[in-house]
């Protein structure tokens, strides 16, 4: 094998696609990258459950391919100097580096040991515009469950229906909703992610209108970003009925801001830590909420303003997942559903549109709190 390409483009492929690659294998190849030279250089790597490959184009003159250890020719390929780079492996897996007056030799190993990636159906395809999934999936990935002893509840689920792509998370303490419209109508299906993979697809989606095509079929699922693809195992399991646990009869809505709420949160959690994890007492009444928390260390108070109107509320939550629900907003202004002081929080756009749904269970609160 042999090729010659541009430093940037070889560095930015092994940095995508070295995410995918194990830190610790007991099988060795897996903590390299597959580098291939056939109609274009494609770098590749693989834990055999998230695997990504990048391609670009390079003046090849031997096809071949190679398995290098990521971390070493990651680290010599980000240290060369920003011109061509030539890259050649002879018969005994030698592979020589060169850019400029620099010239690395590093033994490879042979690509017939490197599994082989899924191949994913592309006969139903989805199509989304990268700025709109980026959002979507950085609006519900945080309420992903770490819980292992529910396996399909460490992803989200994608839900397909009609011209409506909603994507779900939860984790038994809240639930994330974000739903859009898309431009044609598609054949109903829903899957679920891992949340893994989809903080990975994040980073590498851009703020643009540019598509990302999403393909799947039983088992995997395949995105395709520019000349990056991405192919991951789709998690199995029966997924929360989300739709059923959304109340739907409350005894007070508030229309509030979401700046100022998440201001007054931040200002008043600032004496609980992760020794001290007393909630944050909010009391929704005469136009204001009000919120406390007492700890050890001291207690602390702040108001924030609402309108709207409803019966007087007390009720206690965990702060950190209050505000990650109210950072999660893509609005300025949420409209927040209550029931009791025991029954989830439900937040919602002041609009009146099914954009997007957040719940938060509440903590029970006692007197000394």
């Amino acid at each position: 094998m042999k090729f010659f390409c541009e430093k940037e483009l070889l560095a930015d492929a092994v940095s995508v696609c070295s995410r995918a690659v194990s830190s610790k294998s007991t099988i060795s190849v897996l903590e390299g990258l597959l580098i291939s030279a056939d109609e274009q250089v494609s770098v590749c790597g693989y834990d055999l459950k998230t695997g990504i490959r990048c391609s670009f184009e390079a003046n090849i003159e031997k096809k071949g391919t190679i398995v290098l250890n990521a971390r070493i020719f990651g680290d010599i390929i980000r240290k060369l100097p920003d011109d061509v780079v030539e890259i050649s492996v002879d018969e005994k897996m030698i592979t020589t580096i060169k850019c400029a007056l620099s010239e690395f030799n590093i033994i490879g190993s042979s690509a017939e040991e490197y599994p082989v990636i899924p191949e994913v159906d592309k006969e139903k395809k989805i199509s989304v515009p990268q700025g709109l999934l980026k959002h979507m999936i950085s609006e519900t990935v945080f309420a992903v469950s770490e819980n292992e002893n529910k396996p399909v509840h460490t992803g989200t689920l994608f839900e397909i229906e009609g011209n409506f792509i909603s994507l779900v998370s939860v984790d038994g303490y809240r639930l994330a909703l974000r739903k859009e419209k898309l431009e044609a109508d598609l054949e109903d299906s829903s899957f679920v992610v891992p949340g893994d993979t989809l903080r990975e697809i994040e980073r590498l989606l851009a703020e643009s209108d540019d598509p990302v095509e999403l393909f799947s079929d039983q088992k995997h699922i395949l995105f395709q970003i520019g000349n990056v693809v991405i192919t991951a195992r789709l998690l199995e399991g029966e997924f929360l009925n989300y739709k059923n646990t959304i109340p739907k009869e409350f005894s007070a809505q508030y229309t509030v801001n979401v700046r100022s709420l998440i201001e007054s949160i931040e200002r008043v959690s600032l004496i609980v830590s992760e020794r001290l994890k007393n909630p944050v007492r909010c009391l929704f009444a005469g136009g204001s909420i009000r919120l406390s928390c007492v700890t050890s260390i001291g207690k602390a108070y702040d108001e924030c303003p609402f309108s709207g109107k409803g019966d007087d509320i007390e009720i206690g939550f965990n702060h950190k997942y209050l505000l990650d629900a109210l950072k999660a907003c893509p609005d300025e202004t949420v409209l927040v559903e209550l029931k009791s002081g025991l029954a989830p929080c439900v937040m919602r756009p002041a609009d009146s549109s099914e954009k997007f749904v957040f719940l938060v269970l509440p903590v029970r609160l006692r007197a000394n709190e």
